[in-house]
This record gives C-alpha cells, sequence and structure tokens, in this order.
C-alpha cells in the first residue's frame, strides 16, 4: 500500500516538522518513504510545503501531482491547493483559521480544529501535531506508536513539551479515527 500527502501552511507553523515525522515513522516501520520539502521564499511567514509518500513498495518519483490527501493549515494553502487533492481523495482543514471549504464533490473533507484542540490541550504551538495525529488516524499510513516515539525523540532537549505534544496527537487521532 502507498499512502500520499502534501502537508501546507505558512512558514513557522511546523509544516516541515510533522513531514518529517510521518516520513520516520513510516521507516521506523520498515517502508519505503519520501519527504519533499517546498519553501516560499520567506522562512517564516511564508508559503511552506511538503510532499510525503509512504510505501510498502519503491517509489517511484517524487513528485506527486495530485497527492491522495492535502491537509492545509492556512487560508492560502487551501486556495492554492484544494483543487490538487486527487479524485476520491481527502482534504484536511484546519478549521481553526480557515473559514472556507471546497466547493468539490468528489473528495471527502475532514475538518480539524487543530488550533483549537492544541489551546485545549495547553499549548498554542502544537496545532500541526493536532493535522498530524487527523491525517494517521484517519489514513493508517503509519502506527500511533511511531509517531508517540518521534514526539519523545523531537522534543528530548524540551522535555516539558512531550506530554502536551503527545496529548495534541492523540486528540488529532481520534478525531480523524472517529472521521472513518
Amino acid at each position: 500500500m502507498q499512502t500520499d500527502v502534501m502537508f501546507a501552511g505558512f512558514g513557522g507553523q511546523g509544516i516541515m516538522l510533522i513531514g518529517q515525522m510521518l516520513a520516520y515513522a513510516g521507516m521506523a516501520e520498515g517502508k519505503n518513504v519520501l519527504w519533499f520539502p517546498s519553501y516560499g521564499p520567506e522562512m517564516r511567514g511564508g508559503t511552506a510545503y511538503c510532499t510525503v509518500v509512504v510505501s510498502d513498495r519503491a517509489i517511484g518519483s517524487p513528485i506527486i501531482d495530485r497527492p491522495q490527501t492535502i491537509a492545509v493549515l492556512n487560508r492560502p494553502s487551501l486556495d492554492k491547493f484544494h483543487t490538487r487533492v486527487h479524485a476520491d481523495g481527502l482534504l484536511i482543514i484546519n478549521t481553526s483559521l480557515i473559514d472556507a471549504t471546497t466547493d468539490r464533490t468528489d473528495i471527502a473533507v475532514l475538518d480539524v480544529p487543530a488550533n483549537q484542540i492544541a489551546l485545549d490541550c495547553g499549548t498554542g504551538k502544537a496545532a500541526n501535531m493536532a493535522v498530524l495525529g487527523a491525517y494517521a488516524g484517519r489514513t493508517k499510513a503509519v502506527k500511533l506508536d511511531s509517531l508517540e516515539e518521534l514526539v519523545r525523540y523531537q522534543f528530548k532537549s524540551k522535555p516539558q513539551f512531550i506530554d502536551v505534544n503527545l496529548k495534541v496527537l492523540h486528540r488529532g487521532w481520534e478525531l480523524g479515527e472517529r472521521a472513518n
């Protein structure tokens, strides 16, 4: 099985981090992975997106024109990318920052109030973890315990952030899982 996703938002939202974490989780599970980042001209505040492929077979190309899933964390990303979701694919929308949706009827939409989930868990800086959790919970591209290990590793030098990021990840996973 092969899954692919594009995470998109603005610099500073942790787009690249969750893409890398998904790729590392796939690697930890013995899968073939690809992480393909793209940045706008500005690092913080500019457009940032990455494509991640997780597969149990060889990956033919690093370029995915029509991803199975696109997760957008801000409105400009929704406007720019929603038309690129593969037919019968999934569009994940951070409804905390985006007050719009798509008019497409050939895709599923998963609304994730990512910033609100993070705030409810005690931080305003982990909305990306809610989106990662929702994606993985919905698609089962990787296992929850693989992501948990990566959160612990990623924040080992800042242990005060481990529990809150795990909590946000779990809330996102549950939301994605319930949407199946």
